[in-house]
């Protein structure tokens, strides 16, 4: 049998799943890594771990799997978590940890950028939003303190590219992942110069861009000899976990939105058009030459209600955190709509949209002395949803939304999905038998290999057969919550700044 292999590098783990050449998963594997946290506002991966997880989890399936099956792969198509930063030095060593996502040690970055009133022009050229976690700051950040280096910054790579440096042996980054860096202008399809001046690097210090359909890359003779399969395997350079989470949710053009939830969150849409918002809040990121995929991320999601369980689960009868979780969930159940009276806001790590505020903390709001640790639980849950609702609140101010779909790990628990449906007030449909990235990546590959025509006749293959209906009361009721949370949000941001200066002084 013939098939294809995706791997996906994401926050938490690397997923390495088998897709028949109709689109059907067959087989998956995952390996999980740590994020450190050295300081309050930095958030690190060791990239040898990431590498070397993917290898181990990548070289499990095949034996597993793939050869007692007697499956050939025809072609490997990759994905990666965005906004991640790797110094390199000339060999390709790193230089230190992988400065991911969640970071925000560029805050000093930022401000200059908007001080010298360079933002407006970059987010129209570049389509990322002005904050930490993009990789220009990150960069810029690293530039001014070069001294942490003991020798020479050769480039500046995620950790995807970082992960296909070592297969390959090349510098390659995908249309897609260079369009979420700030430092891309995603019209003229070329690193931008205003950006690469802002960061005090050049353009050679980046990977070459090319389409997220690229083949030219081809594994190293000694990764395909371990790993058993031929040395002529075609690989498909891929796209970002978020571009095609989106594909995997069967969306490419308008009257859809895809919600996204695992350790962050995400709201996205798909159209030919640019979505331009003078606030500066909705990124714009490239899929394909008429495809962009916008929306809004969140930082506070699965990471978030992770923390609640570690810090108030009951681990005395549970070995696993997953356990404890379910736990949770079971509990949240007996607890009404508004947790007694109690809003939870839920930015642990700052928060990008829509408020765009790497200040920003987390707090509970109208504690009595009645409510319980699942009234905690209840309020965190809803705070983490309110903050995916006000990214989809945001889009609907430039396209009409007809439908939403979901994926991510959240998609699994019914009850949270409901919430969700409550809260937006629309239908929600889902087919949790597909894994939002690793089917959109299926889908890229299977285009580029010719198996689809195009990728709208790919998204067509699937079927979303599950649904939640919204509860009009419920609806009601959430929007009453949410206005509490919108205006809490709204009344502490000059707060939460002064907060920040009082960690500094």
């Amino acid at each position: 049998m013939e098939a294809i292999l995706t791997i996906d590098i994401n926050t938490t783990s690397v997923k390495v799943q088998v897709y028949h050449l109709s689109g059907k998963a067959l087989y998956q594997k995952q390996g999980s890594y740590p994020t450190f946290h050295p300081c309050s506002e930095w958030s690190e991966q060791d990239p040898e771990q990431v590498y070397i997880t993917t290898l181990f989890v990548v070289k499990t399936l095949i034996n597993e799997f793939i050869l007692p099956n007697k499956i050939k792969i025809l072609t490997i198509g990759f994905s990666g978590s965005m906004h991640s930063v790797l110094p390199v030095n000339a060999k390709g060593i790193p230089l230190g940890q992988a400065i991911i996502w969640a970071d925000n040690r560029g805050q000093n970055q930022v401000k200059k950028l908007k001080d010298i009133g360079l933002d407006t022009t970059l987010y129209a050229h570049t389509g990322t939003p002005i904050h930490p976690m993009s990789p220009l700051m990150k960069i810029a950040w690293l530039e001014a303190n070069k001294d942490i280096f003991r020798e020479k910054v050769a480039k500046y790579i995620s950790l995807k590219e970082y992960v296909l440096f070592q297969l390959t042996g090349q510098y390659r980054v995908d249309e897609s992942m260079a369009s979420s860096t700030g430092l891309f202008d995603i019209t003229a399809k070329k690193w931008s110069a205003d950006a690469l001046s802002f960061a005090h690097i050049s353009a050679n210090e980046l990977s070459e861009v090319s389409s997220v359909m690229d083949t030219s890359l081809t594994l190293k003779p000694e990764i395909a000899k371990s790993w058993g399969i031929s040395l002529d395997t075609q690989i498909v350079l891929g796209a970002t976990d978020g571009c095609v989470a989106t594909l995997g949710a069967g969306i490419i053009s308008e009257g859809k939105a895809v919600i996204s939830i695992g350790a962050s969150s995400a709201v996205r849409i798909a159209g030919k058009e640019l979505l331009k918002d003078q606030q500066q809040r909705v990124f714009n990121y490239l899929l394909t030459d008429n495809c962009y995929i916008s929306g809004g991320p969140g930082n506070n999601a699965g990471v978030v209600f992770e923390w609640f369980a570690k810090e108030f689960g009951d681990f005395s009868e549970h070995a696993y955190i997953e356990e404890v979780l379910d736990e949770i969930f079971q509990r949240i159940e007996s607890i009404p709509l508004g947790a007694d009276g109690l809003v939870f806001l839920p930015y642990l790590l700052g928060e990008r949209a829509p408020i765009w505020n790497a200040n920003a903390r987390g707090s509970y709001f109208g504690l009595h002395i009645n409510h319980t640790r699942s009234h905690l639980a209840r309020a965190t849950l809803e705070g983490i949803l309110f903050g995916v609702y006000s990214i989809g609140k945001m889009l609907a101010e430039f396209r009409e939304i007809d439908e939403i779909r979901i994926n991510g790990s959240f998609a699994s628990h019914p009850l949270c999905v409901q919430m969700l449906s409550d809260i937006f007030g629309k239908r929600i449909t889902a087919n949790l038998a597909y894994d939002g990235v690793g089917q959109g990546i299926a889908l890229l590959t299977l285009t580029q290999m010719g198996i689809f025509r195009d990728l709208q006749t790919a998204t067509e293959s699937l079927r979303f057969d599950q649904e939640w209906l919204p509860n009009s009361e419920n609806h009601a009721k959430y929007q009453a919550y949410y206005r509490l949370f919108e205006r809490l949000t709204e009344k502490l941001e000059e707060e939460f700044g002064y907060l920040a200066k009082l960690r500094d002084f």
